[in-house]
């Protein structure tokens, strides 16, 4: 009997440490939902970043963001020639996965970072203005 109790606590302790696994690693970011995402980048010091491919961006995108690949190798030096450090960075993809890595690459260069939770896909859903 305290064999199983054993086996299931360590069954529960695993499936908790997968569950909580993940959520973003090495990253100091918020991800936010959609009408919050539009308020911020409402505010002129707020940086709006796309990360998508440029094919992708070219496609439509969020007015007034900037576009910069997170899967080019030169991602975070790209990153930091173009954006500022004293200003918070607004980042999204198009679902939320590459912008999430994103964001902790650039939270880890010491930027300010807000992620878009559920991508352009999320935004678009919710009827948010996009551009080509």
């Amino acid at each position: 009997m305290k064999y199983r109790m054993k086996v299931l606590f360590a069954g529960i302790c695993l499936l908790f440490s997968t569950l909580f696994s993940c959520q973003h690693k090495g990253g100091d970011f918020e991800s936010v939902p959609v009408e919050r995402f539009a308020v911020l980048i409402a505010d002129p010091e707020i940086q709006c970043l796309d990360v998508r491919t440029v094919a992708e961006y070219s496609e439509g995108h969020i007015p007034g963001s900037v576009n910069i690949n997170v899967l080019d190798k030169e991602f975070a030096s790209v990153a930091d020639s173009i954006l500022q450090k004293d200003k918070p960075v607004a980042v999204y993809c198009r679902s939320g996965k590459r912008s999430k890595k994103a964001a902790v690459i650039l939270s880890g260069k010491g930027f300010k970072v807000y992620d878009l939770d559920r991508g352009l896909a999320g935004w678009q859903e919710a009827g948010k203005e996009t551009e080509k």
